[in-house]
């Protein structure tokens, strides 16, 4: 669903990649290998914390009891619950990470093992989170951070290497990244009708940038072509043959705001502009930039 990787600039940058998040986590920078290792390992910690697969992390445990009683998780899985949630208020369900069940029933995601059902009229409305980060759910619901919780992940990496004092470099989860420094990574952005070509260059300079777009997972249901991204007020899956990509100052909000903008389209631009993040649109009938430019596309 995302951007093929970023051309390196030329420069005394050292790759490194791991399977992570479900895709390949890579990260380029003039860094010691003890440095790379707690990137990575922040990486880690929020797929243990995050994942919607894995029973033991954090997010199962909610999906399990939160609508039982109070949960409490971890500041870093209560920062990107705040964050989802913030941002389902800022578009009024557009973003709502309560659609777990609706992906199942897609085909996207598997079953909840021990979970109760989850209630057809839940919605973001229905997750409270309180002081101390304890989350309690007013009726039964599933919980999915997909879409926000990769670039935290990217966003954590990226600051453990500046705290390291690594001058430049770019974190790269399956094409939700961040580059930071003087240097200017090209980003290209594969073509949704043809997506082994390039449609449009993006330099990113001490930004972040994510896209979303349906080429590379779509299935077949009720006899048309379906991707998991969705409009969180319809629950209904958006168009697979477009893509979206969005530059923000980080990877937690350019991963979220781009199921925004494809839902939105040019109604995104207010939002974007408040953030202070731009959109590329590329379908059927070309390209266009929300605001009018963004910068550097070609």
């Amino acid at each position: 669903m995302k951007s093929p990787d970023p051309a390196p600039p030329d420069g005394g940058h050292a790759r490194r990649a791991r399977p992570l998040l479900g895709t390949l986590v890579e990260i380029a920078a003039d860094a010691p290998p003890a440095v790379f290792t707690r990137a990575f390992a922040a990486v880690e910690k929020v797929q243990a914390l995050m994942s919607y697969h894995d029973p033991a992390s954090e997010l199962s445990r909610l999906n399990r009891e939160a609508s039982a009683g109070p949960v409490s998780v971890s500041a870093w899985t209560g920062e990107v619950l705040r964050a989802a949630l913030d941002l389902a208020a800022e578009t009024e369900g557009v973003f709502d990470p309560t659609v777990a069940p609706r992906l199942t029933a897609l085909g996207f995601l598997p079953p909840t093992a021990g979970a109760p059902r989850a209630d057809g009229r839940a919605t973001w409305r229905d997750v409270e989170l309180a002081s101390r980060n304890r989350v309690r759910f007013r009726r039964p619901l599933r919980l999915e951070l997909g879409g926000i919780a990769k670039g935290f992940a990217v966003d954590r990496a990226v600051e453990v290497l500046q705290k390291a004092g690594v001058a430049e470099g770019m974190v790269n989860a399956g094409g939700d990244l961040r580059v930071f420094g003087s240097v200017e990574w090209p980003v290209e952005i594969r073509h949704p009708g043809q997506p082994g070509l390039s449609a449009a260059s993006v330099p990113v300079c001490n930004a972040a940038m994510a896209t979303s777009a349906g080429y590379f997972a779509r299935r077949r249901h009720a006899g048309k072509d379906v991707t998991a991204l969705l409009d969180g007020r319809t629950r209904q899956p958006l168009d697979p043959d477009t893509s979206v990509s969005v530059m923000a100052p980080t990877a937690l909000l350019a991963d979220a705001l781009t199921k925004v903008v494809f839902a939105l389209g040019p109604a995104s631009e207010t939002l974007l502009q408040r953030h202070g993040a731009s959109a590329l649109v590329l379908d059927s009938h070309g390209f266009r930039a929300i605001p009018p430019i963004l910068p550097h596309a070609t």
